[in-house]
């Protein structure tokens, strides 16, 4: 039973127009599962590593080959982690080759009521496309679109599947259903009696 609920406000760096999420989530909520609320928050579809950098402490998914990685993000919570560390803020990290830096900021924390254990509390501009360059790549991306001048317009049309990308545009119900079925996925089912 989770006792605290920790108000994040996640903002994508080094993007405009700002893409923001504030969401509420379980204080004791554990790191893997903390990614998979911001996948869903954002509406990034899960398919690159991840690491949150708290302090100077790498959590993620560690690697056996790779001496030096972050620590397992399965085995933490973000209770722990803020408490080891004493940060108010953090970074996430998604997709290493595009380079997607997310800032964390902890807002509050308040006891917990009853219901869904997250929600969506606000959110402002639409998630960028996978695989499309990061930070720079968006921009250009954006802007190819809207120029039919642009040397990549016909490019980016083709590979986007249209000339018209809402930087606005955000499925809050969406989000709310992902939210739901994510908790539905982590709570214990009642054992059946044999």
């Amino acid at each position: 039973m989770t006792t605290s609920i920790a108000r994040l406000k996640i903002t994508l760096d080094d993007v405009e127009p700002t893409v923001m999420r504030r969401i509420d989530v379980p204080f004791d909520i554990r790191l893997d599962r903390l990614h998979l609320v911001l996948q869903a928050a954002f509406g990034w579809t899960n398919s690159h590593l991840y690491e949150f950098r708290i302090k100077n402490i790498g959590f993620g998914m560690p690697d056996p080959g790779w001496g030096d990685g972050p620590l397992n993000a399965a085995k933490a919570t973000l209770l722990s982690a803020i408490e080891d560390t004493g940060a108010k803020s953090f970074k996430y990290l998604y997709d290493f080759g595009d380079g997607w830096e997310h800032s964390i900021k902890i807002e509050r924390i308040a006891p917990a009521l009853p219901g869904l254990p997250m929600s969506l509390i606000d959110a402002m501009g639409a998630c960028p496309p996978e695989d499309i360059g990061g930070p720079w790549g968006y921009q250009e991306f954006i802007e190819a679109l809207a120029d039919p001048t642009h040397e990549r317009h016909e490019e980016l049309v083709e590979w986007w599947g249209g000339d018209q990308f809402d930087t606005q545009a955000i499925d809050k119900p969406a989000i709310e259903q992902a939210f739901w079925a994510l908790a539905r996925k982590w709570t214990r089912k009642p054992r059946s009696k044999a």
